[in-house]
């Protein structure tokens, strides 16, 4: 098991020696195998869009609670969820009683009314702040090159377990984004502990890309049950396997625990963006795996896995429901 999460340098998915892709492919599979989370060098995005994107979050955290309020999260779960309204009961590594020391606001695949999908479960449209300009241009910029980011780790994915290099493509031709702004204030000092800013948790979905700032506070669970610190390193992203990914490769990808405490005595912002197949995407074990064994897990539809989750863990949902 590595004292510390992995880099793997990824500038060769952009190559047309398809060579190249696969090795790098292959490279991520090895540490996914044993850790299921890396650092990624070479990824591509401008560091300078990087810093736009931290600066819009800091700008809306900045914002008056009432103001932030104006957008509160819609139905369709995009907008602004306020400190301590979540709580991640559908844990499946840690007891979790009480709500996460964070608030965000979440940015989806955009889904217009015009769009046949409109209304059903997390398709509707986003709600951007009203008097921050730039905000939304250079959020969505941001949200659009992790997108092409996340085709070619997903290509890369296929190309490790000697697929074709688009067999994820039609999972994927209406892809579920989430581009979570997040803000951690300070851990208390008085904190019981079992305070969290982020409890113990693995991912929902496929792949999950975090940018995250100087403050440090992520942790990663290795498979011997120590906790390793995912120290933030300029230039690279952190990219782990989520509970779909490890499901579709029959457990040969792990979907690692990990949790935050932000205990850098300042505020802690961090930009993860989750890459999730289409809500009707029904996920089975990839072929060729494991010939002769029953796979670990009965095929499931991506929508139904997904909603399950958030209708326990978000305190606006439960409140719709009642």
């Amino acid at each position: 098991m590595p004292e510390s999460v992995p880099i793997v340098d990824v500038s060769d998915l952009s190559s047309d020696d398809a060579v190249k892709r696969r090795a790098v492919g292959k490279a991520i599979r090895t540490v996914y195998e044993d850790l299921g989370f890396l650092y990624i060098a070479g990824h591509g995005v401008p560091d300078d869009l990087v810093a736009r994107a931290f600066a819009a979050s800091r700008r809306f955290h900045a914002l008056p609670l009432s103001e932030k309020l104006l957008i509160a999260m819609n139905e369709a779960h995009r907008g602004y969820m306020p400190m301590a309204s979540s709580t991640i009961v559908t844990s499946s590594v840690a007891e979790v009683r009480r709500p996460n020391l964070s608030e965000s606001l979440m940015v989806m695949h955009e889904v217009g009314p015009d769009a046949p999908a409109f209304g059903q479960p997390l398709q509707g449209p986003n709600l951007w702040p009203a008097n921050l300009p730039g905000f939304r241009e250079d959020i969505t910029a941001f949200d659009a090159n992790l997108r092409g980011l996340a085709e070619r780790l997903t290509r890369a994915i296929a190309l490790a377990f000697d697929l074709d290099e688009e067999w994820f493509a039609p999972h994927f031709a209406r892809p579920t984004t989430w581009l979570r702004l997040l803000h951690y204030p300070p851990h208390p000092a008085t904190a019981p502990e079992d305070q969290f800013g982020s409890a113990p948790h693995t991912d929902y979905g496929f792949l999950t890309i975090l940018a995250q700032d100087e403050s440090g506070g992520l942790q990663v669970r290795g498979a011997d049950g120590e906790w390793i610190d995912a120290r933030p390193i300029p230039g690279t992203f952190v990219v782990n396997v989520a509970d779909i990914l490890m499901r579709w490769t029959d457990g040969i990808l792990r979907s690692t625990p990990h949790r935050v405490r932000n205990v850098s005595g300042r505020d802690r912002y961090s930009l993860p963006y989750f890459y999730d197949p289409d809500m009707n995407s029904v996920v089975a074990r990839l072929p060729g795996l494991n010939a002769g064994t029953a796979p670990r897990w009965a095929p499931v539809r991506f929508g139904d896995y997904v909603m399950e989750r958030l209708d326990r863990n978000y305190a606006y949902r439960q409140k719709a429901a009642g």
